[in-house]
């Protein structure tokens, strides 16, 4: 249950368009991905909904509206309210990924791969986490064909991973008896900070710090 803000002259009736919140807008520049500066604050404004309201009970008129556009704005640039969530989930996996795949080029220590991977992931997962709570825990909602191209990009995320554990078994740098539980157990562990993180409430270089800590134990790793 929402608050029904008082009507006053001012205050638009339900259902008609309002400018876009400032909030809403740094939202839609942080966005991942490109499209039209309208197409985005569509997207934002359905991030917005979908993580207060969930996806089932969001109407693209809350989208379009949201977004300070005529209620039956979104049609114009997506098919579906489905399609928004697509477009939002998709390219916040690919963001993932390529930071993922970014991190672990950055060195050829499998150490100092993993302190980059984690660090990235936690912090990724913390400054944006209202659009990778609607990323991650939305899915339910996509359709089968778009479910399967972003599982398909999650198994990418995660070979990254088990690459970079894998290589450190063989180096002696990690202590793993099972690496895809592992990876799985780290990226479980940075998912889960979109869930819980409000800004103010932890700093985010003392989290990421402290999940590249819990990451290195988890792995036995032979020096920190």
């Amino acid at each position: 249950m929402t608050d029904t803000p008082e009507q006053t002259p001012d205050t638009p009736a339900p259902g008609s368009p309002v400018p876009a919140s400032p909030a809403l807008d740094s939202l839609a520049a942080a966005l991942p991905g490109g499209g039209s500066e309208v197409a985005r604050r569509l997207v934002a404004s359905a991030v917005e909904s979908f993580a207060r309201r969930g996806y089932h009970a969001t109407t693209t008129r809350d989208i379009s509206v949201g977004a300070g556009l005529s209620p039956a704005a979104l049609y114009v640039h997506f098919p579906s309210k489905e399609a928004v969530l697509f477009e939002a989930g998709r390219n916040g996996h690919l963001h993932v990924l390529e930071e993922v795949e970014s991190a672990a080029a950055s060195s050829t220590d499998p150490i100092e791969r993993i302190r980059a991977i984690v660090d990235r992931f936690v912090r990724i997962h913390a400054v944006h986490h209202t659009t990778c709570r609607v990323a991650q825990y939305e899915l339910h909602a996509l359709s089968e064909e778009h479910y399967r191209e972003i599982a398909e990009i999650r198994r990418r995320t995660d070979a990254v991973v088990r690459e970079v554990i894998s290589s450190g078994v063989d180096s002696g740098a990690f202590r793993v008896g099972d690496v895809p539980t592992a990876a799985l157990a780290i990226l479980s562990l940075g998912i889960d900070v979109a869930r819980w993180y409000r800004p103010g409430r932890v700093d985010v270089d003392d989290l990421a710090r402290n999940y590249v800590d819990l990451a290195l134990s988890m792995l036995g790793a032979t020096r920190n």
